[in-house]
């Protein structure tokens, strides 16, 4: 296919060589002319504007820093809203605001064009590699369309629903990610001033139940069906391991603002009775402030796992 391709950054100078090596005629564009000078190189096609790009390919991907970077290329002048013809599909692999793909999305549809929200998780390398995650979330008949297309660029595809679904998904991602990372660092940060050799507790601690495990496959158990009965670990015993960690930090001296929130959480939960109950029932609280439900049958649950695991 002749594919359009604007932003040649650090994630989409993979995604295009990986398009290319799979035989796509790429046209492309970046802010920096310089940014697809390899590309040209190797058979690509330049072209001056977005609009230029929509015009000369049948269809159009973005990765683009922001919101409004995204906004600019697809409205602003000479921006590909003005040269997407009727049925072009424009796939932004950007991480992007919702209600902007929402509100744009609207816009591309009164051209009778496409706009599909298709964040991407993987990094540079994974990019370069084509060992990356694709969301995509619009309409479906042209996602199966170009699914030949998106599978250049990555190995796990996903399809998500109604746009603006990938986006959301993209933000949980990696949201979940940056507070991890900050727990870790509040953690890591006590048992070294307690006295533990940084690289010592890191080489014990990666063979923990928690190291030993995907990240997200925990809500598997409790969180996802919403059942926390019988415990795998009571609340209790989990709110005294914790008040032990953040006891150990008032000691040392080291802050531990969110150690010490989990703490609160739980001992909520313990003032509602759950003492018994498994120590994820804590998050129940949360649900009951976002006014959410969160009850997915276990059979579909094991679905996706079996399916991942015969992958």
């Amino acid at each position: 296919m002749r594919v359009g391709f604007i932003g040649l950054g650090l994630m989409g100078s993979g995604m295009t060589a990986n398009l290319q090596q799979a035989g796509h005629v790429l046209v492309v564009h970046d802010a920096r002319r310089s940014a697809a000078d390899k590309l040209v190189a190797a058979g690509a096609e330049w072209a001056d504007s977005p609009r230029a790009v929509a015009g000369s390919s049948e269809i159009v991907f973005t990765s683009l820093p922001g919101p409004p970077e995204f906004e600019a290329v697809a409205c602003g002048e000479n921006g590909l809203l003005d040269g997407m013809a009727r049925g072009q599909a424009l796939f932004d692999l950007s991480t992007n605001s919702p209600t902007l793909v929402r509100r744009l999305h609207k816009a591309f549809a009164d051209r009778g064009a496409h706009l599909l929200d298709s964040p991407v998780s993987g990094g540079p390398a994974g990019a370069a590699s084509g060992k990356m995650a694709l969301w995509v979330s619009g309409d479906e008949a042209t996602y199966q369309r170009y699914r030949p297309v998106l599978d250049a660029m990555g190995d796990q595809i996903f399809f998500m629903g109604a746009v603006g679904a990938a986006s959301v998904a993209k933000l949980v991602h990696n949201l979940s990610g940056y507070i991890v990372n900050t727990a870790l660092a509040e953690t890591f940060t006590m048992g070294v001033k307690a006295g533990v050799d940084p690289l010592l507790l890191w080489k014990a601690v990666r063979q923990g139940a928690n190291g030993r495990r995907r990240t997200f496959d925990t809500l598997a158990e409790h969180f996802l069906p919403g059942n926390y009965d019988p415990a795998r670990f009571a609340l209790r015993l989990a709110h005294k391991d914790v008040s032990l960690a953040t006891q150990l930090g008032r000691e040392v001296g080291v802050p531990m603002r969110l150690s010490n929130l989990t703490l609160e959480e739980m001992t909520e939960a313990l003032g509602r009775g759950w003492q018994s109950r498994d120590s994820r029932s804590a998050m129940l609280l949360q649900q009951e402030r976002a006014g959410v439900k969160i009850a997915v049958d276990p059979a579909d649950i094991r679905a996706v796992l079996r399916a991942d695991s015969n992958d």
